[in-house]
């Protein structure tokens, strides 16, 4: 059975079923508290009854600073969403700033030079022990490297994205990377479920994203093989594993990308710019956006963000 971890400024918890019951330790980061399992296990175990839940002020359970690494375009959905061949598409990575980590309910803050806000529901995986480079990685050794999982959101300024052909800038942003509310600290049978994770984002009570793990197209195993061929990973480092299709933005019909590569690129750019700002599926001031990942029986529930967004 899975623990759940959750944080607040004072204080670690586990989540026994709505009650949370404080682990007893003097962890600060999430690699400290992991190296604590026994003070995790003493609060699982605890006879104390706990406080409600909904009592406390949930902070993202991943503290920071911490490596941020994302994994770009890696859902088949998503994939055809961008105008890609999903059996195509090499497995890619990005960084993004852990400056940019948030609680799950604190707002998301959309720069005033921002006008294509978008959002990118995702599996986040959690590291509990070193990859070091060179690493190979099976699915049978992923219990070895992740700790568990949590929801996130890789909001993204897609004007800033695609107008600079900057993904760092674009995706680091404070508040660009909603992390919670829980930690899932899975088992090995529990991480052989990865497939039946569901994800979900919706905004305003209006669903715009909802696909299993199972749409992934490079999975963690074989990503963490690759991603360990440059870039170590450390205990409560992050790595987001793509998102869905269904975000705001998306390709141009073959129509209209035919005829835009007739086009100066200055022009090109501005006009789709101009097309994309028409659309009303980017963030605006006053949003909701509500995220959230379970498998279908809520044997593993990774919890709900809901995040409100502010200009």
């Amino acid at each position: 059975m899975s623990t759940n971890i959750l944080r607040t400024e004072e204080s670690w918890w586990v989540d026994r079923g709505g009650r949370a019951v404080p682990v007893a330790t003097d962890a600060r980061t999430t690699a400290e508290l992991l190296a604590d399992r026994p003070a995790i296990d003493k609060a699982v175990e605890s006879a104390e009854e706990g406080v409600p839940v909904g009592d406390l002020t949930l902070l993202s359970p991943v503290t920071t600073p911490c490596r941020v690494i994302a994994q770009m375009v890696n859902y088949r959905s998503h994939a055809k969403d961008s105008g890609f061949n999903p059996d195509a598409v090499p497995p890619t990575f990005f960084r993004k700033a852990s400056a940019s980590v948030s609680g799950p309910y604190s707002p998301i803050v959309k720069p005033a030079h921002v006008r294509l806000l978008d959002y990118e529901i995702e599996l986040g995986l959690v590291f509990g022990a070193p990859l070091p480079v060179g690493a190979t990685v099976t699915e049978a050794d992923l219990p070895t490297y992740i700790a568990g999982f949590v929801v996130t959101n890789d909001v993204s300024a897609r004007d800033v994205q695609l107008g600079k052909g900057q993904f760092y800038e674009s995706k680091s942003y404070p508040t660009f990377t909603p992390v919670g509310p829980r930690l899932v600290l899975a088992s090995p049978a529990e991480l052989a479920r990865l497939t039946d994770l569901r994800l979900r984002l919706s905004v305003n009570g209006v669903q715009r994203q909802d696909r299993t793990v199972a749409d992934m197209i490079t999975r963690p195993a074989e990503a963490l093989t690759i991603l360990a061929r440059f870039q170590p990973m450390q205990p409560g480092d992050l790595l987001l594993t793509g998102t869905p299709g269904g975000c705001a933005l998306k390709a141009p019909p073959k129509i209209v990308e035919r005829i835009g590569a007739l086009l100066p690129t200055e022009f090109k750019w501005k006009t789709f710019f101009a097309r994309q700002a028409r659309n009303p599926a980017y963030l605006q001031h006053g949003d909701i956006v509500t995220a959230h990942i379970a498998t279908a029986d809520a044997a593993l529930d990774l919890g709900s963000q809901r995040t409100p967004v502010e200009a």
